[in-house]
């Protein structure tokens, strides 16, 4: 297989492995972690402990699922890291991610996240999505939205709200509204997906991209890096 659809379909697995483990949903306030790997931070980020490798930490949160509490945005960038890990392999991700943060949207900028401004109709398994809630309850902002990843023809994950359809998305999120809403929630017509290119520079040469390749050229990014982690919108 070549690169992109291989990271593609280890998104995929990813999401729905982190989906059936016993890693629970929780605000950034009362996020927790395996000690053992991370050390939590004052705004409930991850933040890898030195004497630990980058595989072997994302690995711990989906083998012991029941140490870690998490945000949905979070939980999107686990999932990206550990597709990442099933498509390099252990030693090329622990080259790439040696000082691995895990809060909300901020990733090390060897993931190259890219941000597409276009109908959500033209993404693709394995991208990640928005639904947006703008009359979520003040009391419940976790519910302001959820990032989910794409599985299939209108099937999506979202940690905390599990595997559903777009309506049931939309649904559970409209449950989390002010009262006497107006406005339901909705599914933003932007994506997100890693830099495949880039990081097919580190996978084996039979599947690697490049520039000459057949593939769809890839898309502009829209984004901002502030040292050596990328900040797209949340």
């Amino acid at each position: 297989m070549q690169f992109e659809p291989t990271l593609r379909s280890n998104i995929i697995a990813a999401a729905r492995d982190l989906n059936s483990s016993p890693a629970g949903f929780a605000t950034f306030k009362k996020s927790f972690c395996n000690e053992k790997y991370w050390t939590l931070t004052s705004e409930g980020g991850f933040q890898l402990r030195d004497s630990v490798m980058p595989a072997e930490a994302i690995q711990d949160i989906f083998s012991n699922g029941k140490k870690y509490g998490f945000e949905c945005a979070t939980a999107i960038i686990i999932v990206l890291y550990k597709a990442v890990l099933d498509t390099l392999g252990e030693t090329p991700f622990n080259r790439l991610f040696q000082n691995l943060y895990l809060h909300s949207w901020q990733a090390d900028s060897d993931l190259g996240l890219i941000t597409e401004d276009a109908p959500s109709e033209k993404s693709q398994p394995g991208d990640v999505l928005y639904f947006k809630n703008p009359d979520v309850n003040p009391e419940k902002m976790e519910w302001q939205g959820e990032n989910v990843v794409k599985l299939g023809d209108d099937l999506y994950f979202g940690h905390g709200i599990g595997i559903k359809s777009g309506e049931g998305i939309i649904a559970s999120l409209n449950k989390r509204r002010i009262e006497n809403a107006t406005k339901s929630a909705y599914l933003e017509d932007r994506f997100v997906y890693p830099d495949f290119y880039h990081l097919s520079q580190y996978a084996p040469a039979d599947i690697r991209l490049y520039y000459n390749t057949k593939w769809p050229t890839p898309y502009a990014a829209v984004g901002a890096s502030i040292g050596v982690r990328r900040y797209i919108r949340h």
